[in-house]
């Protein structure tokens, strides 16, 4: 039983890796006064475009390149309905989703069987065969480490730079950051094109790393728990990388448990991550003072400039 604990570690940043870069790219958004429901749609999208970049070039840093770029399109899409025409942002974030859904399903009709080449086996040398942390820690995809190194790197431009100064007083009171003079609807549409980019390669990981293939639907709600994961965190970066483990490791622990045999119903195993989810939000939001106090001021709320 111990030898399995590494691997359920490892695929523990595996999966919470998935939810890190979609939450940190919804920090950003909310952290702007934006809030983008179409998270599921994005990474949808992006996920069979990542895949099938992959599949004509071989190349998967080609493959998050496209998933980027589809997720950023998407989200200027919605940049430009909810920053300049004003639409509400929740519904033109639920379009978008629905959208994504649908559009990511019809594109990915001729995907549905085509299969990656052989996945490349990563491992840092050295460190790699230590026993127990090696397995768990040092024979990771680039990319986990990428989302830890990014989440120190936005700690320190939102709390130490001018310029994540400046993003946090849009979020707060853009009719404030006007009347400095500061272009508020500019520096919430970069944030937007910014979090809709990393939501893009969280779904490109997904189907080129964390299950290389291409299934409909196969973010499978993670998006939703991305979302829901930036409340969680209460909008600060480490706590969401954190979160993202913790929901990484329940959503894993499902396989683990049968794995080693344990006799539970496989579907409420599966239905772990979503109650965990809906446990959290019902737990923090016992505390309406503490959201209050952590959660930027002009969240969801529409700038008009005078």
């Amino acid at each position: 039983m111990m030898d399995s604990w590494p691997l359920l570690v490892a695929a523990t940043l595996n999966s919470g890796t998935v939810l890190a870069f979609a939450a940190l790219g919804l920090l950003i958004n909310e952290r702007a006064g934006i809030v983008n429901l179409g998270a599921e749609g994005m990474m949808l999208v992006a996920a069979v475009a990542g895949f099938a970049t992959v599949v004509h070039t071989g190349n998967d840093w080609l493959g998050f390149g496209a998933g980027a770029l589809a997720g950023a399109v998407m989200a200027a899409a919605f940049g430009v309905l909810v920053i300049w025409l004003n639409t509400n942002q929740y519904a033109t974030g639920l379009a978008l989703s629905l959208f994504g859904v649908g559009f990511s399903a019809f594109v990915g009709i001729r995907y549905t069987q085509e299969k990656l080449g052989e996945r490349p086996n990563f491992q840092i040398p050295g460190l790699a065969d230590v026993p127990f942390i090696g397995p768990a820690l040092f024979r990771q995809h680039p990319m986990v480490y990428v989302a830890i190194a990014l989440t120190v790197a936005i700690a320190w431009f939102l709390y130490r730079s001018r310029a994540g100064l400046v993003l946090r007083a849009v979020g707060e009171s853009p009719e404030s950051a006007h009347a400095l003079g500061y272009p508020v609807r500019r520096i919430r549409f970069a944030a937007v094109l910014v979090g809709g980019a990393l939501c893009g390669i969280s779904g490109a990981y997904i189907s080129t790393v964390y299950t290389p293939l291409w299934v409909e639907g196969m973010v499978a709600g993670k998006g939703w728990i991305a979302l829901a994961l930036t409340t969680f965190a209460t909008w600060r970066p480490a706590r969401v990388l954190l979160g993202a483990y913790l929901f990484g490791g329940v959503t894993m622990l499902q396989f683990h448990m049968q794995g080693e045999g344990v006799q539970v119903p496989s579907q409420f195993l599966t239905m772990l991550p979503y109650l965990a989810t809906i446990v959290v939000l019902v737990l923090i939001s016992r505390n309406a003072t503490f959201i209050r106090v952590n959660m930027p001021a002009s969240i969801g709320k529409p700038f008009f400039p005078g």
